[in-house]
């Protein structure tokens, strides 16, 4: 089977129809941000993340295969990679980005290598 980074992992305890909004960003070496917004399109799956105070007015998307884990009691979520592979990504911008298929392929190609 192979990995599908726009699908949550069944271990990641995410539940369909579970709004992530106001979860704080785990990375593998500290928090990183807060979700700003979050979708569950098939086959497109991401978590958009407010990276202030780390990166002041940026957003980053992040394919729902990099989180393993989402602590509903806690509000956080961790993801498998660390602060500075999250930072390099691609940022995000709702009025460019959102529905751009070739932005989300510039993601894809990003996260890709951590997956291979």
């Amino acid at each position: 089977m192979s990995f599908d980074m726009w699908a949550y992992h069944p271990e990641s305890h995410h539940t369909p129809g579970m709004s992530l909004v106001g979860y704080t960003v785990m990375a593998t070496d500290g928090e990183f941000g807060t979700v700003h917004e979050a979708t569950e399109e098939i086959g497109s799956t991401y978590v958009v993340v407010d990276t202030d105070p780390w990166i002041v007015d940026r957003h980053v998307l992040l394919p729902a295969g990099t989180i393993m884990r989402v602590d509903r009691h806690e509000e956080t979520i961790l993801v498998n990679r660390t602060r500075d592979e999250i930072r390099r990504a691609p940022a995000y911008d709702p009025e460019q980005h959102r529905g751009d298929s070739q932005y989300r392929e510039s993601v894809a190609d990003y996260y890709r290598p951590f997956y291979s």
